[in-house]
């Protein structure tokens, strides 16, 4: 009954002192508010109906022979009556359970206590509590402790030697049962928690053995006998774990099951080390601490099977590091860092640039060691070209139309290796089919530089969408295109050649790089872009731009292919139409005159200065200037120049503000005539002077930007073409 009995205090280990039997009642009381709940999980058969609950017998069968009461003085008493029988709510638990209140009642007490939620709590006989397994095996000679990794106790593992031999009790402190908790905890757990390696031995003896000299052990409980699948081993997870196993049979069996379930829980590495063979039998870790054996030697250095393997930490430097650091830097695959080791490049045009044109006689340059346009190769480059946009014929007639000198000629014919007009897509299928082909295709040397072009007939941007999709152009370079390289060479550059989207002319004079379709990821991702780009449709000259990360920039460059040789050239060097060139530099020269002369003329004599846009509309089409924008263009160059300036202290002058933030052009000498004094007073005639007008501000030739001038009274510069040293 109750009270032959007693509650153990919530410390749980046995050693401590017991509590009182007022403590079942609480049990009682606490069962009886969740009555409702503890029948529906004894018997889900059961029915609530009018503040009853119904079901078929103990055994939870469907029916209505078992009622219990659910409200007033009589709540958590039934009555079965198929057979009569009946009692309280704890007397039903039992039953269920097939238990006897009386004879089982520990059982049920602790039973119930677990299902409630109570602190784990056990229920002992009096002597069992104070003897604990004394009576049977003695008082016990070695005790360990298991804690959370907070230091807060779970059990305690005894230690018994009877002359039967040694034997080890468990005490589950939560439970307050002489059993293993459920699960397992490991031993150890608050020094676990901050290690980095984790050396797992067979029973707590070897672990404080090692713990004693500096290590962080652990083990299960029960040693070689712990059942690995009742073992939380979840501690271990991102640890290096290392085994060390008793000398024998059991102890590698041990280790082999243990390393499994490290490695299933998330050990960022698994090995067993293999005990020296001089060692004797049942020999571990206890004995090696006992007998001055480098332990840490042997945890760090000693034989081992590898069960996990441990993945490679992300790579970081500290600033030292990198300054100390003085290796060479790898050589560029093309000078000066258009295109390194690994790097990826974005060739990019419109359509019919001469986008593959100027490709092929580049990429043949490179093959065959020799400069182009500037572009250096660190040494005759092997060169994979996959393209899939000329046919072979039109192809080999491209070819034959480069001009090569002859001492490259040999090392660009086995350098350079093209496919005919690839219709397929960059994904698994086509992996499989140019991996081998780039392999074997320089008599298994792998490619120095893998060219894509066009990007558009090869795309494959799996579910995401198309190229202009970012997520899908992200998934094309990172899962197509890395791959391949990876598997071909990890130290080979990539060209993509890729083709440029419309934009506007002052767009693309901000940020020519923006044109590239899909540029969001793509100039995320790239090493280097390049750009080739026709500023003027009436001409052949184009521009060529390039956007490096890895090193300085590379001025644009103007290039033109000159009898079948591309050469870079001077943009204001003509060297086709150049009497028509004449003919429209002169008109510039002739309108900007113009302007000039009109500016210093409607100031002096008519006392009018005016703003751009002012000058514009007021002269369209007079004086042969043309329209209102051509005559804004011709200011903007004026002033660029240092021709025209502005002055923004109207009021000086007698002038209104002017409403724009450049204010008033002038010109060199500029004078505008103001009174010099009252009327006459017979004639009423004014007397005028001329004032010159000084130019506040001017725009910079670099930025565009509106700036101060240094000196009102220079006009031109040393250098009349840059700004003052401070602006500069």
């Amino acid at each position: 009954t109750a009270d032959s009995l007693v509650w153990l205090d919530y410390n749980g280990d046995p050693e401590q002192g017991a509590g009182t039997a007022s403590d079942t009642d609480a049990l009682r009381a606490a069962l009886l508010d969740r009555l409702e709940a503890m029948l529906h999980y004894l018997f889900p058969n059961g029915r609530i109906r009018g503040g009853k609950f119904y079901v078929g017998d103990v055994d939870g069968s469907p029916g209505k022979s078992l009622v219990v009461e659910l409200e007033g003085p009589r709540r958590g008493l039934w009555k079965d009556f198929a057979d009569d029988t009946g009692g309280d709510h704890i007397e039903l638990w039992a039953r269920s359970r097939n238990l006897s209140s009386r004879h089982d009642f520990p059982q049920v007490i602790d039973e119930i206590s677990r299902w409630i939620g109570f602190a784990p709590v056990r229920l002992l006989p009096a002597q069992a509590v104070r003897q604990g397994a004394r009576d049977e095996l003695g008082p016990y000679t070695a005790k360990w402790d298991y804690q959370t990794a907070t230091g807060e106790l779970i059990a305690c593992v005894y230690r018994f030697d009877p002359p039967s031999g040694k034997e080890y009790r468990p005490w589950d402190v939560r439970a307050r049962m002489w059993r293993a908790p459920d699960p397992r905890p490991l031993y150890n757990l608050p020094a676990i928690s901050t290690a980095r390696i984790v050396v797992l031995v067979e029973g707590e003896k070897c672990a404080d053995a090692l713990i004693a000299s500096g290590i962080v052990a652990t083990t299960a409980m029960n040693g070689a006998k712990a059942p690995a699948n009742k073992t939380d081993w979840s501690p271990l997870a991102g640890k290096a774990v290392v085994i060390w196993p008793d000398r024998d049979a059991p102890g590698w069996d041990y280790a082999e099951s243990a390393a499994r379930a490290c490695a299933a829980a998330g050990g960022a590495s698994v090995a067993i080390l293999v005990p020296p063979i001089d060692k004797p039998a049942k020999w571990d870790a206890a004995d090696a601490v006992v007998e001055g054996f480098d332990c840490a030697g042997f945890i760090a250095q000693g034989e081992r099977r590898v069960v996990k393997a441990a993945v490679p930490l992300l790579p970081t430097f500290t600033l030292g590091e990198l300054l100390d650091d003085n290796s060479p830097v790898p050589p560029d695959l093309i000078f000066p860092r258009v295109l390194t080791p690994g790097g990826m490049l974005v060739f990019g045009g419109a359509p019919k640039v001469g986008k593959s044109d100027f490709l092929l006689a580049w990429l043949t340059h490179m093959a065959a060691g020799l400069p182009f346009l500037g572009m250096t190769p660190s040494q005759p480059l092997r060169v994979f070209y996959l393209q899939a946009e000329v046919q072979y014929h039109y192809l080999r007639e491209r070819v034959k139309q480069i001009r090569l000198p002859a001492h490259g000629l040999a090392q660009a014919r086995a350098n350079f290796i093209a496919t005919p007009q690839l219709r397929m897509l960059l994904n698994e299928a086509g992996l499989e089919q140019i991996i081998p082909a780039m392999r074997n295709a320089f008599d298994g040397l792998p490619p120095d530089i893998i060219v894509i072009d066009p990007i558009r007939n090869v795309f494959d941007g799996g579910d995401a969408g198309g190229e202009n999709d970012n997520g899908a152009m992200l998934f094309f370079l990172s899962q197509r295109v890395d791959r391949l390289r990876q598997a071909v060479n990890p130290d080979a550059g990539v060209i993509l050649a890729h083709h440029t989207r419309k934009l506007s002319k002052k767009q693309f004079e901000e940020d020519p790089f923006q044109a590239l379709a899909g540029a969001g990821s793509l100039r995320g991702y790239y090493s280097t872009g390049m750009l080739l780009y026709r500023p003027d449709e009436a001409c052949t000259t184009r521009q060529l731009f390039h956007e490096l990360r890895n090193g300085a920039g590379i001025p644009q460059k103007y290039v033109d292919k000159i009898n079948g040789e591309w050469r870079e050239v001077n943009p204001n060097e003509r060297l086709v139409k150049q009497e028509y060139g004449k003919k429209l530099d002169a008109e510039r020269r002739r309108k900007g005159d113009v302007i000039l002369q009109l500016l210093f003329d409607e100031a002096r004599n008519h006392g009018c200065c005016y703003t751009a846009n002012q000058f514009a509309e007021a002269f369209e089409s007079k004086a042969g200037l043309g329209g209102e924008r051509s005559i804004r263009d011709r200011i903007s160059v004026l002033a660029t120049q240092g021709d025209a300036k502005f002055f923004r202290n109207a009021a000086a002058y007698g002038l209104p503000p002017a409403r724009t933030k450049y204010g008033y052009l002038c010109v060199e000498d500029m004078v505008i005539p103001l009174p010099a004094g009252d009327p006459d007073p017979v004639t009423g005639e004014v007397q005028v002077r001329e004032v010159r007008i000084l130019p506040t501000h001017f725009k910079c030739p670099q930025t565009g930007a509106l700036l101060p001038v240094e000196n009102p009274e220079v006009w031109v510069y040393q250098d009349d073409l840059n700004p003052p040293q401070e602006f500069a």
